[in-house]
This record gives structure tokens, sequence and C-alpha cells, in this order.
């Protein structure tokens, strides 16, 4: 490229560039925190927006309907039946002739209670346990969005963190830039080294856009995860201090999951619907014992004639009634299947697999929970070994910037060795920033592998942030 369209950075009139840039970057992360959000806040946004919770929750109001439609087989069933009728006789051709016309109506009330049915109390029950199934899909569901919401947040901080360190590596490089260049047209250093900032720069410039990008795009999945827009986080307090991990023992994380983990929960609860299903089929061999009512209340009213058909007796005698008309009955009714074409018997043979099948189930979901939950565990344990060790990384990266910085002034260093500093402190500190968000996200996970993930966990590491 021409020299002509290079970036020449203006002569810096203070010394103190990197600070300034630093202290630029930290007073527009203090003007936003005056409105930014913070975790708590948009989690409870999420709650109301997120589809895949509302689609969790909508499904268990309806198992809970289906729960209460299932109970009525306990009760009562009344109906209530009307009919009306009108009937012409007529039978002039026969022996003794009559004519009649006949209306009739009827109200009937019939009631049916079950006084015993084997299948209808399994089904009740797999309906109540369906009810339990649904509800461990929604604490999944919550737990998931815990996460979602989690994780987008500290994205957006540290895609933030990354754009920081970018323009306060950039400027930093650039002062290393113009001091090339002095040094150069003094004749106390060679083009070398100013090519050799100049080409830092560029990567420089080239990494920030980059940043920007990032952060843009961790902006808009945060913003669609919880239904706002233009949302600023919270960052970080300073230093960050980690509650203990607690229980201390692997071990107790496992026992926990296997005891509360939805996904080992939904498992189980299918288990005991598959020996439910058995029981119901095995009812099939079982009497069924109802008791029967009805009452019925009509009116008949008939008009007509008639007459002997005998020549000797000529003549027809008319007639008019109006009577009411009155039908009670109960009884018990049993009925107990002899033979159903081996349907009962092939439908045992079959729940008794899917028990198998439940069963093996059961297991498989066990021994995935037990395995992320000890990996999720020395992960977090191996997240916090790293933070300590970037801390000192950092810390020792600092003071080898200035010992560079030194020994450049005083002649014993050239540029390149300034520039190799500064990167190493940048890097260093972005990935202690995060080392830092990983530390956090691996907790939220080591709890919900272990079923322990719950909406106060939202409060606790919120309660890292800045107020």
């Amino acid at each position: 490229m021409p020299s002509s369209h290079r970036f020449h950075p203006p002569r810096p009139r203070r010394p103190h560039a990197l600070a300034a840039a630093i202290a630029l970057v930290l007073g527009l992360g203090s003007a936003l925190g005056a409105r930014a959000q913070s975790l708590q806040e948009l989690y409870e946004a999420a709650h109301g927006y997120d589809a895949g919770y509302l689609a969790a929750r909508a499904s268990l109001d309806a198992a809970q309907y289906r729960y209460d439609q299932a109970r009525g087989l306990r009760l009562p069933q009344v109906g209530l039946g009307l009919n009306a009728g009108r009937q012409v006789n007529n039978t002039p051709g026969s022996p003794s002739t009559q004519t009649a016309n006949s209306n009739t109506a009827a109200a009937t009330v019939s009631a049916s209670q079950t006084l015993y049915n084997r299948a209808n109390e399994v089904t009740i029950k797999q309906a109540e346990r369906s009810v339990d199934a649904f509800r461990s899909d929604l604490d999944a569901a919550e737990q998931d969005l815990i996460l979602r919401v989690s994780q987008a947040y500290f994205d957006v901080l540290a895609a933030q963190d990354n754009l920081a360190t970018a323009r306060a590596s950039l400027a930093a490089i650039s002062e290393q830039v113009a001091s090339a260049k002095r040094n150069f047209e003094v004749g106390t250093a060679t083009i070398t080294d100013t090519r050799e900032a100049q080409a830092r720069y560029d990567l420089a410039r080239f990494t920030q856009i980059q940043a920007e990008n990032d952060l843009t795009t961790k902006r808009i999945l945060l913003d669609q995860t919880v239904g706002r827009t233009s949302i600023v986080p919270k960052q970080l307090a300073a230093p960050l201090a980690m509650p203990a991990l607690v229980p201390a023992h692997v071990d107790d994380w496992v026992a926990r999951a296997d005891a509360e983990h939805p996904l080992i929960r939904k498992a189980r609860i299918a288990l005991e619907v598959a020996r439910l299903d058995t029981d119901k089929a095995k009812a099939g061999r079982l009497p069924t014992v109802t008791l029967d009512a009805s009452y019925a209340r009509g009116r008949a009213e008939v008009a007509g004639s008639s007459g002997s058909g005998d020549p000797a007796f000529p003549g027809t005698f008319p007639f008019n009634y109006n009577t009411p008309t009155t039908v009670g009955q109960i009884g018990v009714n049993l009925n107990l299947p002899l033979f159903t074409g081996f349907q009962i018997q092939n439908r045992i043979k079959e729940t008794l697999v899917l028990e198998d099948k439940s069963q093996n189930d059961l297991e498989a979901a066990r021994r995935g929970v037990v395995q992320l939950t000890r990996q999720l565990y020395y992960q977090v344990g191996s997240a916090g070994a790293q933070v300590s060790a970037l801390e000192a990384a950092e810390s020792s990266s600092k003071l080898a910037l200035e010992a560079t910085q030194l020994g450049f002034k005083v002649g014993v260093r050239v540029n390149i060795d300034v520039l190799n500093a500064q990167a190493q402190l940048y890097t260093t500190q972005a990935q202690l920033a995060k080392a830092r968000y990983d530390l956090i996200m691996a907790g939220l996970r080591l709890r919900q592998a272990s079923g322990r993930l719950m909406p106060e966990d939202v409060a606790s590491v919120n309660g890292l942030l800045l107020r």
C-alpha cells in the first residue's frame, strides 16, 4: 500500500495516551451503567416472553385438566332424555275395525354410578402421574431458560470486554507507532521498527472491527432471548468474590442429581405409568359393576273409534282418553368378560415389554446425568484454577510491560519488545474476563446437571454484579 494511503498517527500531546483511552472506556461504561439492566430483571422479563417456557407451562395446565377429566370416571353420570311422537292406527279390513290417533310425550332422567372398575382407577392414577411428568418438563424448561438468559447476558459482557481491550490496545499501539516514527526521524531507530509498529496497528484495527461486530451479534441474541431491545447489562463487581462450592464433595452432587434432576424424575414417572399400564391390562380380566337407574314421566293422548266389523252389529264406538305415564327402574349390572380373542393376554405381554423399556430408559437417564454432573463438578474446579492463574498472569504481564517500556526508554529494548509485551497483557486480560464468566456459567451448569438450579440462583449470581 502506498504510504499516502496508510494511517499516520498524530504526534501525541500527552505521554499517557493509554491511560486516557482506558479512562474513556471506563467512563463510557459508567455512563451506561446508570440505565443498565441486571440479570434478575432480564430473567423475569424472559419468563413472560420465552416461547419454550410458555409452551411447557401450557402443557402442564393441559395435563391438569386431563387429570380432572379422568377423575370424572368416579362420579355419577346423569342424563336427561326428551321424546315426543304421534301414531296413526287404521285397520278397516280386519274383523274388528279401529281408527286411533295417539300423541305421546315423555321426559327421562337416567343415572349410572360405577361401583367397581379397576381400569378406571388405573386411568386416574396415570393422569395424576402425567401431571407430575409435565411438571418435570416445566422445571427443565425453567432451568434451560436460566442458562440461556445467563449465557446471553455474559456473552454480551465478554464482547464488551473484548471491545474495550481492542480499543485500549489500538490506542497503545498508536502511541508506539508515533514513538517509532519520532525515533526514526531523529536517527535512533530503523525503518523496521516503524513498519513493525504499523503492522501491529493495522492488525489491532482489524481486531477492533471484529470485536464491534461480535458485540452487535451478542446484543441481538440477548434482545431476542428476553424480548427487549437496546439492553445494557451490568458489569461484574471487582474484585469477583465467588462463593464456595457447596456441597464440597462430588458424590453429594451426584446423589442429589439422582433424586431431583427433572430428566430422571420424568423417566421414573414414565416407569410408574408403564407399570400402571400393566395393571390396566390385567384389569381387563376383572368384572365391572355399575348401578343404573332411570325415571320417566310422560303423557299419552289417544282419540279414535272402533267397531266389531260384523254386519249384524253395525256402527262404531268413539273413544278419547288422556292419561299420564310413569316408569322407574333401578338395578345393578355386572359385566364379566369370558373370552376376548386373546386380546387381554397379548396386551399384558406388550405392557410388560414396555415396562422393561421404561426401566432401561430410567437407567440411561441416570447414567447420563451422573456422568455430566461429575464432569461439570471438576470443570468448576478447573475454571476456578484458571481464573486464579490468569489473575497472577495479568499481574506478571503488567510488571513485564512496565519493565519493557523502561528498557525501551533507556535503549536496551526495541519497539517490537514493547508491542509484544502489550499484546501479552491485553490477551491475558481478555482471557481473564472470559474465564470469570465461564466460571459463573460452569457453576450454573453444575446446578442444572444435579437438578439444583432454581430461580434463587439467578439472584445469587445477580449479587456479583455492580449495584
